[in-house]
């Protein structure tokens, strides 16, 4: 829900979008769909990628497919455009970290890693290329697809690309799950004065 929220204060700022919103946006654009039906249907065609690359879906990847879009949508019915630079900036900053905050709780939780995530990493896996190559290659591509498609780029698809990464790791800090103990719990002490149950 808080991504669904963070990223239509992105698209209200009018500012620039995440590397994927600007797909989104400039496919929605051609499609006459809402972003959030273009960002439910591009989750669940990156999905079925993941069957070459033998990844599995968790909880959180097919929460993520239909929760995500539908939040968006509803953000937008609700969150008006922003008019003037100062409500502008206020969005964007507030859309970014929310976005922040998001990621932790959801990395936190540990079910599963999101649609677009799991690609890189199963990228990764498949291919040897560092993470941080695959994720910059698909990311670049996405933004410069979106961008040609409509998608609006601008200083928030920069301020997002430099922060995200500070701010997950802050809100990952604050949103931990704390590890579960590795005994099981003594529920009785000493030694039985006889046996429960006769050979």
């Amino acid at each position: 829900m808080l991504y669904g929220a963070s990223s239509a204060l992105l698209v209200r700022s009018g500012l620039g979008l995440e590397p994927w919103n600007v797909l989104h946006q400039g496919i929605a654009e051609h499609t006459g769909l809402s972003m959030g039906v273009v960002l439910t249907v591009t989750g669940a065609a990156v999905l079925l990628l993941w069957i070459p690359l033998r990844q599995r879906p968790g909880l959180g990847t097919v929460s993520n497919v239909l929760v995500i879009g539908a939040a968006m949508d509803a953000s937008l019915g609700i969150v008006p455009d922003a008019h003037g630079w100062t409500p502008r900036i206020a969005m964007m900053v507030a859309g970014i970290v929310l976005n922040g905050a998001a990621t932790g709780l959801y990395i936190a939780a540990r079910f599963g890693p999101g649609p677009r995530d799991g690609l890189m990493t199963g990228l990764n896996r498949r291919t040897g290329l560092s993470v941080r190559l695959v994720r910059t290659a698909v990311e670049i591509t996405v933004v410069v697809t979106g961008f040609a498609l409509g998608g609006t780029v601008g200083a928030g698809t920069l301020l997002y690309a430099v922060a995200i990464g500070p701010l997950t790791q802050v809100f990952l800090s604050v949103f931990a799950v704390p590890a579960a103990p590795s005994g099981g719990t003594v529920v009785a002490a000493g030694t039985p004065r006889r046996a429960i149950l006769r050979r």
